[in-house]
């Protein structure tokens, strides 16, 4: 970032998706701000402050690594 550069210029604006209507366990409703779940095939999610009142928040902090899908763009590849 060149010096005096608005930090905003640097992030990605496509970086937030919101998905809504999904479905979680139900022991997730018990769930405390911070709290770090691994959600299956998707990644490891922190849950955000700004759940509330039964609508929980959740912000990705890591995704998973597809080995098998890098495995089969090598073969297609090759």
């Amino acid at each position: 970032m060149d010096e005096g550069q608005d930090f905003l210029a640097n992030l990605n604006h496509n970086s937030l998706e919101v998905l809504a209507g999904c479905w979680v366990e139900p022991g997730l409703a018990g769930a405390r701000s911070g709290s770090i779940y691994q959600f299956e095939r998707q990644g490891c999610f922190c849950m955000d402050p700004d759940s509330a009142n039964g609508t929980l928040v959740f912000n990705r902090a890591a995704s998973l690594r597809d080995e098998w899908a890098k495995i089969e763009k090598a073969q297609r590849a090759g």
